[in-house]
């Protein structure tokens, strides 16, 4: 089982003529029933509102196989994120978080050990920037990361709208890298974070904090990782028709773990081999990331495919390359 710590929220979609429509999300929610639709066992670490979009996030998340074991009921009003589209798809988020639920977390609402099942441990975005939860999120990821049974994954998925101090919020967000194996960030976050800097440069410096690999997503440039042993890789976007880009980024992170857990790289069992990791197999797992990333972007909302569909899509792709 994969675990998943951070904010379940409601998304509320522009449609256009004044409407908007409720979607379940919030990026940690989305990364869970990403990995469920992709097969992969996975317990979503979050605290959910009992009103009326609580009811809705609940019902999403037990529609999508997530294991409900590590959820706290909140009294607390449900967070909501305003979703609003360009021309080009491309989203843009506002959000209304002000004393929500996502971010009360106490530290004895959370698990005190995950159990020998989980193998791996992720977390990002909002619920690592906003205090209280921020700190206490990010406790548990040092506490896990100490004890060297789950591999950490993290995403910082920043949102400058919060950020009151940009230096701050970097070496935040830097000392949240050191605790993590596995880091993927996009360039849109890197040029808020390290304006200036190249992808490729911040990808070798972060590393140098702590992560095994360390994965930036270009969109439609595709993505570039540095492995364990400091080879860097590029792996090109596979061709999609794009309708939004609501949920892309989660859904990279979703196919990412679901990739590793089938190549046996998650959990204490494998830290040898993720220390061992070829270029060739990490570029199989980008490869099957950015598809599940692609297909998602092909759909309206955060729409993450099945495995079956992943397969299905691949092999189309297949069939039409020279």
């Amino acid at each position: 089982m994969i675990a998943v710590c951070g904010e379940a929220l409601i998304d509320l979609v522009e449609e256009g003529d004044g409407l908007f429509r409720a979607h379940p999300g919030g990026s940690p929610a989305n990364v869970a029933v990403g990995l469920s639709r992709l097969g992969i066992p996975v317990a979503l670490i979050a605290r959910v509102s009992q009103d009326a979009f609580g009811q809705l996030l609940r019902a999403h998340l037990t529609d999508n196989g997530v294991d409900f074991r590590y959820l706290v009921t909140a009294a607390e009003l449900s967070t909501l994120a305003v979703v609003s589209l360009d021309g080009a798809g491309v989203a843009s988020y506002a959000f209304y978080a002000n004393g929500t639920a996502d971010w009360q977390w106490e530290s004895g609402q959370l698990p005190a050990a995950l159990p020998a099942d989980v193998v791996a441990l992720h977390s990002g975005s909002l619920a690592l920037s906003i205090e209280p939860a921020a700190s206490v999120v990010t406790e548990l990821l040092r506490r896990e990361r100490a004890r060297g049974q789950v591999t950490i994954s993290l995403d910082p998925n920043v949102r400058p709208a919060f950020e009151d101090d940009q230096t701050a919020a970097v070496r935040r967000v830097e000392r949240q890298v050191a605790l993590a194996d596995v880091a993927k960030v996009s360039a849109e976050d890197l040029a808020w974070l390290a304006p200036g800097e190249s992808p490729s440069h911040v990808a070798r410096r972060w590393q140098e904090l702590g992560p095994k690999i360390v994965i930036v997503t270009l969109g439609e440039a595709g993505a570039l990782a540095v492995g364990p042993d400091g080879q860097e890789i590029t792996r090109p976007s596979p061709p999609v028709e794009l309708v939004d880009t609501v949920g892309a980024g989660d859904a990279f992170t979703a196919g990412l773990l679901a990739a590793m857990q089938r190549n046996e790289l998650l959990g204490a069992p494998h830290r040898s081999a993720l220390a061992a990791l070829s270029a060739e197999t990490l570029a199989t797992v980008i490869d099957e990331a950015a598809l599940v990333a692609a297909i998602t972007c092909s759909r309206r909302g955060a729409d993450f495919p099945t495995r079956e569909q992943v397969t299905a899509y691949d092999r189309n792709l297949s069939t039409r390359r020279p």
